[in-house]
Formats: structure tokens, C-alpha cells, sequence
């Protein structure tokens, strides 16, 4: 594997298990973006969540299951979109700048998406 594939990936389980840690470290931000209808406690969701980003972030780090770590990963990306959604428009009348960071991390799905593709595509 060539060294921007590999880095490439590293990256992306760091990233994936910073977030992960911030869930059970600082998670109240997270609690707050949880969608009221799904059922139990923000707080479960925001533990469950962590533990799948973790989760992806030790399968994208490790070589032989970093393509099923990569598919899982964009899927947890997708699955957390109505989290952002939800966060969009509870934001609705704050200040622009957290507005701008609100409605700003509606398209980063996208990428953080590809990504994830493409780190597994790579795998292969």
C-alpha cells in the first residue's frame, strides 16, 4: 500500500477515535444533537455512538480489516446525518457563528462519506 493510501487511513481512524473518546469525555454536546424520537435516554445514543466510532476507527487502523472498517464507517456517517440535521435546526436562531458551524457540518457528510469509500477501496 502506497504511503498517502496508508496515510490517508491513519487519519481517518484518528479522527474517527478522537470523536469516539469526545462522546464519553465531553458528551454533552452530542446529547444535544440526538434526535427526540428515537427511544431511550440522548445519553445511551450518545455512548452507543461513540462505541461505533471506535469501533470504526480500530477496524480503518488495522491493514486486514480496513475495508469492512471503511463501509462501516461511511455507513456510521450516513446514520449520524439526522443527528446534523436536528443540530441545523436548533441552531436556527443563534448567532451566525454558530449558525454557520451548525449548517456547515450538513455537507461535511458528504465527504467524510467519500472518504470512508475511499480509504475501503484502497483496502482492496
Amino acid at each position: 500500500m502506497g504511503a498517502d493510501k496508508q496515510i490517508s487511513a491513519v487519519v481517518l481512524a484518528a479522527f474517527l477515535g478522537g470523536m469516539g473518546v469526545l462522546h464519553f469525555v465531553k458528551p454533552e454536546p452530542f446529547d444535544a444533537i440526538v434526535p427526540s424520537r428515537l427511544p431511550g435516554s440522548a445519553r445511551t445514543w450518545t455512548h452507543l455512538s461513540g462505541v461505533a466510532e471506535l469501533g470504526c476507527a480500530a477496524a480503518v487502523a488495522v491493514p486486514r480489516t480496513r475495508g469492512l472498517g471503511g463501509l462501516l464507517t461511511a455507513g456510521l456517517f450516513a446514520a449520524v446525518f439526522p443527528a446534523n440535521v436536528k443540530m441545523a435546526y436548533d441552531y436556527r436562531n443563534k448567532p451566525a457563528k454558530q449558525r454557520l458551524i451548525a449548517y456547515a457540518r450538513l455537507p461535511f457528510q458528504v465527504p467524510l462519506v467519500l472518504w470512508a469509500l475511499r480509504v475501503r477501496k484502497r483496502a482492496q
